[in-house]
């Protein structure tokens, strides 16, 4: 999935040893508002001391965000974990128009309206009065 916005805070970093591989680890997490008309935020976490180091996120710039949506259980509760696996610079936005009412979503081809049955002619037999 992807996702484009600006990058509004940035969260402190969390390091610690695996129990069990005894290598180090670094996670990052961020806070990116999208640029719609009604803005959302979403936080995103960087795993790994060398994507945090290829990503090189800034706060206050717009990146575009490749993540995966993911959930585990701990003690019976369910946690989502959004990771970050590629951050691009963005670029400019077009504006949204009449015809896409909400960025990022295709509009959708409208159905043409079937043409309505054209009422017969009358005939020269058609002797009814009314």
């Amino acid at each position: 999935m992807e996702i484009t916005g600006k990058i509004i805070l940035e969260l402190p970093e969390r390091s610690g040893v695996s129990t069990r591989s005894g290598s180090e680890w670094r996670l990052k997490s961020f806070v990116l508002e999208t640029m719609e008309q009604y803005p959302k935020k979403m936080q995103f976490e960087i795993f790994g001391v060398d994507r945090i180091n290829a990503m090189n996120i800034q706060v206050g710039e717009t990146y575009t965000i490749s993540f995966d949506i993911d959930a585990h259980e701990y003690q019976g509760r369910w946690y989502n974990s959004i990771r970050a696996f590629r951050a691009a610079p963005a670029t400019a936005a077009p504006a949204a128009s009449a015809a896409e009412p909400y960025p990022g979503v295709a509009p959708q081809p409208s159905a043409q309206p079937a043409a309505a049955p054209q009422p017969a002619a009358p005939t020269a037999t058609d002797d009814l009065p009314f």
